[in-house]
């Protein structure tokens, strides 16, 4: 599932990957050195945006034990989902695809992906 999973989100329109820190493999959108990541690509879990924080305690509330507020960043709706879990495959990719969603709208229209439209 892990690979299917960073398959995914790699294979979004303009995504691209990165190691910003030792270790941690990110998704980001936008151009090198202006790149935002969308997505937190660890071996059991993947960090997202889930919109504004009241909207991201929604995934706390359905899947207690499986989703977390992230550390640091968790204050502006990010949050920790849990791979192999009761979250399935597909509300993952969901997620991953909202959060890039989020992200490239907030990025300038000159380092949106050629042809995004949302």
């Amino acid at each position: 599932m892990a690979d299917r999973i960073s398959e995914f989100a790699l294979a979004m329109p303009g995504a691209w990957p990165d190691e910003p820190w030792d270790g941690d493999r990110v998704a980001k959108v936008g151009p090198d050195g202006a790149g935002k990541i969308f997505a937190f690509l660890g071996i059991g879990s993947v960090g997202v945006k889930c919109g504004t924080r009241d909207e991201a305690d929604e995934w706390l509330e359905r899947y207690p034990d499986d989703a977390s507020v992230m550390a640091y960043i968790g204050r502006s709706g990010w949050n920790t989902l849990r791979r192999d879990g009761a979250i399935t495959d597909e509300e993952l990719c969901e997620a991953i695809a909202d959060s890039y969603t989020m992200v490239v709208g907030k990025l300038p229209r000159k380092h949106r992906p050629e042809g995004w439209d949302a």
